[in-house]
């Protein structure tokens, strides 16, 4: 004879409620009945799972690691139900994006309250990644939808602009160049500037944008995200020149927003598996991502 799932329920039945009469009340049996089942699958696996002390039961150390195990499965079991449940609902299912890290920090967040002000039972998991690997990533149908700069589809996968914009200047609160709403190369010359890392496509645009006007910077600052960049400017460590949802998402508390006088051109696309099949749940939070960029679009215009 095997183990059987069985077994392995009475055996957890009694490691979740310390005993075996709790036991028998969980599994709607008697005592003798879990107490020889638990025998059973003793002799089964040849070692002792519980040391019997004063008429209680002690795990040993091999049911405490059996019951790791065990634990695993059934929460892996737990979680399928549930996502059979929630697909079972009118207003259910589940969604899995990828995007760069700055769209999970930025423009996803307030797309994931619309969606849950409408269908409140989804499930939304949201995987920032950077290139190459995120179009890697998408080219495999790993997911249902994904966010990128690109203005390329990864192979295997269509592209949907969404939002179109320019690169916007952040500066701390209370600095001089405030009183000007539109910011020109040389009105950074000899200010400290905080950068992102020299590899960025968006810091060799602005680095040959300030090299074309003969502007020299304090180039003082690097960091490889647009968060940090904005937190940098925020303690008044310098000026920079950042995407604009991030710029958006991080405006206020210490930082201030103006335009830049010379176009970087910023752009957003969703990006659809071909080959995974569509759900109305992506089809929906797409329609979300159009207005929340419309929203967005709004705001920097009146910059």
């Amino acid at each position: 004879m095997s183990i059987s799932h069985r077994h392995i329920e009475v055996f957890r039945a009694v490691m979740t409620s310390g005993s075996v009469t709790a036991a028998a009340a969980l599994l709607h049996t008697s005592q003798p009945t879990v107490s020889r089942e638990l025998a059973r699958l003793e002799q089964l696996l040849g070692f002792v799972l519980f040391d019997r002390v004063k008429g209680r039961l002690l795990p040993t150390a091999p049911a405490l690691a059996l019951f790791d195990e065990v634990q695993r499965s059934y929460i892996g079991l737990e979680r399928i139900m549930e996502a059979a449940a929630n697909l079972a609902r009118p207003d259910g299912g589940q969604l899995a994006v990828a995007c760069l890290p700055a769209f999970a920090h930025a423009l996803l967040p307030a797309v994931c309250r619309r969606l849950h002000q409408e269908a409140g039972h989804v499930r939304v998991a949201i995987t920032p990644q950077e290139s190459p690997l995120l179009e890697e990533w998408l080219s495999a149908q790993r997911f249902d939808l994904g966010l990128t700069e690109s203005a390329e589809a990864p192979p295997g996968t269509s592209l949907l602009p969404l939002l179109s914009a320019d690169e916007v200047c952040v500066l701390p609160d209370d600095h001089p160049l405030l009183e000007k709403t539109v910011l020109a190369p040389q009105d950074f010359a000899g200010q400290p500037f905080v950068s992102l890392s020299p590899q960025d496509a968006y810091r060799l645009q602005l680095d040959a944008v300030f090299a074309a006007a003969g502007v020299a910077r304090q180039l003082v600052w690097e960091t490889h995200s647009a968060v940090s960049v904005c937190a940098l400017v925020r303690e008044g460590l310098g000026l920079a020149i950042v995407n604009p949802l991030t710029a958006l998402a991080m405006a206020g508390q210490g930082l201030q927003l103006r335009r830049f006088a010379v176009s970087v051109p910023f752009g957003v696309s969703v990006v659809l598996p071909q080959f995974r099949p569509s759900t109305p749940l992506a089809a929906r939070f797409v329609a979300l991502l159009q207005q929340e960029a419309a929203a967005l679009q709004q705001r920097l215009a009146s910059i």
